[in-house]
């Protein structure tokens, strides 16, 4: 026979709570978003030899990106 136990350890079940970190992340995502998408002009980028000319929208989200992998890499688990 299978032993049913209750959760007593606080969990909220699925973790979907609208929590003020959740809400200033919400927040700060779409104030980058907007900054991103409205510097649409083409602009020169330079990393060591290399060149390119690319619209800044997109240089600015591949930076975002980039921060985005380098922060989830480096998170605390607790």
């Amino acid at each position: 026979m299978a032993r049913t136990t209750a959760r007593t350890d606080g969990a909220r079940g699925t973790g979907q709570a609208l929590t003020p970190r959740r809400v200033v992340a919400i927040v700060l995502a779409a104030l980058g978003l907007a900054f991103i998408f409205q510097n649409t002009r083409r602009t020169r980028i330079q990393l060591l030899f290399w060149e390119v000319t690319t619209p800044l929208w997109l240089a600015l989200l591949a930076v975002a990106v980039i921060g985005m992998i380098v922060g989830w890499m480096l998170q605390r688990r607790r």
